[in-house]
């Protein structure tokens, strides 16, 4: 037993953290807590652009951070007698929970998304903070385990075999009822201040965690059914209302053209251990009498100043061609395509509209982590959630994505208006259709 999982039942040193949340501390994990890469993640915001729509959430990287831990905590006292797990595979397991973000830099996702050539995932990043940072030592003098172990459990090499324990917690750190997933679903439902994220069970999931008897990774027994319906449909409503709102993609879309637009006049490698405050500031910096300016000052600026939608396609659409024809394209590609829509909707409505006037928001190349997962009947057959649960039936068995994740149009707001007046629903459409074909073309 790990002093973090029996701290776990004596319950003396804690940290607490909403929602009334204890999580138990040891000295080695108070250490690491307090070393400079973690305290970073407190100057980090969670959730980025979503706190200009919903004010409340400004929770840090830090807290989710140490609801993962938590989470990781209780997974292993779960599995504590099952013989499978090694102790040095548990500690790496607790550290990955705890250092998972440790490579985070403000407004991550987004410009991962971007897939700028010479950045790469953050979760990649651990290896150099575990080699370069206070962080070496402490591992080196308080835990049994290595840098490449805990990397192991986040990145998992693809030419080389995973233990039994490992394959195990692989699963736990990244999947459908991943120890990550438990604990940001709630907390930022909790700061957002809206109840989609929290009707869920995590108590009674964590309980009903169990091993798959024939591939070895996370599974659940037939008494977390109904708590991994609940969880399914809460990650999909915080999607579709809170990640994927629409005022937070013009937000988000606003930013990653700005990051395009000014990538060679800020060097970003260096920029990736800072803080959001010293992060915003060199960006406003750079974007001083440039094109991307009044995007930066619309979002970091005195006054709150965000792009209008002005035309969204979803895949349940009566034809959703468009919505298949943007989705998961290059980004570099989406901007070309904004750029050849703007000279069209100008030439079409008469008004002088600019390349960086029209912003293309659509899902990214990066897919998110399936939804389904195996349930364990008690007589031990096994099914997938979505075969034995018409609650999660349709979004175990269609890609989450798809029907999450929309293709929206944004325009300067005093463009919005006036293209309403000129552009119908079906000039849209023709004015899009024909960029797409056009980039194609050019591209060819």
């Amino acid at each position: 037993m790990l002093p973090e999982v029996s701290a776990l039942r004596r319950s003396k040193s804690l940290i607490r953290i909403p929602p009334a949340q204890d999580v138990p501390v040891t000295p080695r994990v108070q250490r690491i807590i307090d070393s400079a890469p973690m305290r970073r993640l407190a100057s980090i915001s969670q959730l980025g652009m979503v706190a200009l729509v919903y004010p409340g959430a400004t929770h840090s990287r830090f807290e989710h951070s140490l609801g993962v831990y938590h989470n990781a905590v209780r997974l292993l006292s779960r599995f504590d007698e099952e013989g499978f797990i090694t102790e040095t595979e548990a500690e790496a397991f607790l550290l990955a929970a705890l250092l998972h973000d440790a490579g985070h830099w403000p407004f991550c996702h987004p410009i991962e998304d971007m897939r700028l050539s010479h950045l790469g995932e953050h979760e990649t990043r651990l290896s150099g903070y575990l080699a370069s940072t206070s962080l070496s030592e402490l591992l080196a003098s308080d835990w049994n385990c290595d840098a490449d172990q805990v990397c192991r459990l986040l990145d998992p090499p693809q030419n080389k075999t995973l233990t039994d324990g490992e394959t195990f917690l692989v699963s736990c750190m990244s999947g459908p009822l991943d120890v990550d997933k438990l604990d940001y679903l709630q907390r930022d439902s909790l700061h957002a201040g809206v109840p989609y994220g929290q009707n869920f069970d995590a108590g009674r999931l964590i309980n009903s965690l169990c091993r798959h008897p024939e591939t070895g990774r996370l599974a659940i027994s037939e008494k977390g059914r109904t708590a991994a319906e609940m969880m399914v449909f809460a990650r999909y409503v915080m999607f579709s209302e809170v990640y994927w709102h629409h005022a937070v993609r013009s937000a988000t879309a606003m930013l990653q053209r700005s990051v395009f637009l000014l990538q060679n006049r800020i060097d970003l490698e260096s920029t990736l251990r800072l803080g959001d405050s010293d992060w915003i500031s060199g960006l406003r910096r750079a974007a001083e009498g440039t094109v991307a300016e009044t995007m930066v000052e619309g979002l970091f600026g005195a006054q709150r100043h965000l792009f209008k939608r002005a035309s969204e396609y979803s895949v349940l659409d009566a034809d959703p061609t468009i919505h298949q024809s943007l989705a998961r394209r290059p980004y570099w590609w989406l901007v070309a395509c904004s750029e050849k829509l703007a000279t069209l909707l100008s030439d079409e409505s008469g008004l002088p509209i600019h390349p960086e006037d029209v912003l293309i928001d659509a899902p990214p190349v990066k897919l998110e982590v399936d939804i389904n997962i195996d349930v364990i009947a008690r007589d031990q057959t096994r099914r997938t959630l979505g075969e034995v649960s018409p609650v999660a039936s349709v979004l175990a068995n269609q890609q989450f994505d798809n029907h999450v994740k929309r293709v929206r149009i944004f325009v300067r707001p005093e463009l919005r208006k006036p293209l309403a007046q000129s552009l119908n629903t079906q000039d849209w459409g023709r004015l899009i259709q024909n960029s797409i074909q056009q980039i194609d073309k050019e591209i060819a």
